[in-house]
């Protein structure tokens, strides 16, 4: 029976459950969205209306709303107690405008009680191979990265000033065989080359499902003004991983060229990719939020049978 004791009591269930708002709902936001539709109210921000009814079939309400444009954002105040933010800044200069007017929207009413941010290992910059934990000094190396940096500053200048508990989640290589682009097989299909064995470099990774349970479990276990390293355990150099997925997959094997010969032959964008060498520790990861990776090594996720995320009961979630 409802409780007459509670102004909420009375009320159907839907208007109890809690709310999270998605800023950026890509395939990440999307897999999130099935972790937790069934629990609470998702919503998303998309500035295409085309992707509405996807995103209605995915359990999500789209609201309209442009992160370049600050008016539109104005509908987004006290709108959930949660906010993820999946967008990618925008693809000039070293500032990052749309985490900005976020922000700045989201403080119009009451803020929100958790907001995470994923951001991108990049921002470490080039670490020579070395281990790389999350008291490491950022030191970005491109345009990219700086614009990361940037938002970072801004989402933890809003925790402190807003009492909002924000998580900074940095993310390497995204990967899974159910996501468009997600795994190296048309870049072995091409013939990119890799580099030689004594100029190669470090990779990380993290499959698009653990991923999104981070996201999730950030959003209620995250620690205020917090960053956290999103990555498996994999400890791989880049040629050693396109090798390896060359034989899983039965194409040839990339040829493996001087780093003087890459600045020749490579596209920039890929070469800045070969610059940067960490080995990322995801142990703050495992502790504080209690991440167990579904698939905590790369090849072994890029051989699983892909599947449609699946909702998870794991989790028991307040408001």
């Amino acid at each position: 029976m409802p409780s007459i004791q509670s102004p909420l009591g009375a009320l159907p269930a839907r208007f109890r459950r809690s709310r999270l708002l998605i800023v950026g709902c890509g395939d990440i936001g999307l897999r999130v969205a099935g972790l937790l539709a069934h629990k609470l109210t998702v919503r998303a921000l998309t500035s295409q209306p085309a992707r509405a009814p996807a995103l209605r079939a995915a359990g999500i309400t789209p609201l309209s709303g442009n992160l370049d444009h600050a008016p539109t954002l104005r509908r987004l105040a006290g709108l959930a107690p949660r906010v993820l933010h999946l967008a990618p800044p925008a693809g000039q200069g070293a500032r990052d405008g749309r985490t900005l007017a976020l922000l700045r929207a989201l403080r119009l009413r009451a803020a929100p009680s958790a907001l995470v941010y994923a951001s991108t290992s990049g921002v470490y910059g080039d670490c020579a191979g070395a281990y790389v934990d999350e008291v490491r000094a950022l030191a970005p190396t491109t345009a990219r990265a700086l614009r990361r940096v940037d938002a970072e500053a801004h989402v933890r200048f809003f925790g402190r000033a807003a009492g909002v508990c924000t998580s900074v989640l940095r993310v390497p290589g995204i990967y899974a065989p159910n996501r468009e682009g997600g795994t190296p097989l048309a870049r072995l299909r091409n013939g990119t080359p890799v580099l030689d064995a004594g100029d190669d470099v470090y990779t990380n990774h993290i499959h698009a499902d653990d991923l999104a349970r981070a996201c999730v479990l950030a959003l209620w276990r995250g620690k205020p003004q917090r960053a956290y390293n999103i990555n498996d355990d994999a400890v791989l150099k880049m040629g050693d991983y396109f090798t390896a997925a060359a034989a899983l997959y039965g194409v040839p094997v990339p040829p493996r060229i001087s780093r003087a010969r890459a600045a020749l032959e490579i596209a920039p964008m890929q070469l800045s990719f070969m610059s940067e060498s960490r080995r990322m520790v995801n142990t703050r990861m495992k502790r504080e939020l209690g991440l167990r990776l579904q698939f905590p090594h790369v090849l072994g996720g890029l051989a699983a049978v892909p599947q449609v995320p699946l909702v998870s009961a794991a989790l028991s979630l307040g408001r």
